[in-house]
C-alpha cells in the first residue's frame, strides 16, 4: 500500500489535490481519465469510471488530425457506387 500526506490547495473557487505518480500509478489511473468521487463515513472515496461511452462532443474533442491522419480517403474520382 502507498500512503502519502498531502495539502489541499486552492483552486479557483474549489479546493484541489494533486495525485502523486505513485499513487496514480497503484490505483491504476491516468491523465484525463473520468473518475467519481463519493463520501462514504467521512472518507472520499476516489473510483474509476471504465468503459463510459464517450459522446460525439467528447470524441471530437479527442480528434487531433496531426496523430489520426487527417481524412481518411481522398479520391478525386469516384471509387464505387457513391452518388456526388
Amino acid at each position: 500500500m502507498t500512503e502519502v500526506i498531502l495539502d489541499i490547495k486552492t483552486w479557483g473557487n474549489n479546493l484541489g489535490v494533486r495525485l502523486p505518480a505513485a499513487i496514480a500509478r497503484e490505483a491504476h489511473l491516468s491523465v484525463n481519465q473520468r473518475v467519481r468521487l463519493s463520501v462514504v463515513n467521512g472518507q472520499v472515496i476516489i473510483v474509476p469510471v471504465l468503459n463510459e461511452p464517450l459522446s460525439l462532443e467528447e470524441r471530437l474533442a479527442n480528434f487531433d488530425p496531426v496523430r489520426h491522419g487527417g481524412e481518411v480517403m481522398i479520391a478525386e474520382q469516384r471509387l464505387g457506387a457513391e452518388q456526388w
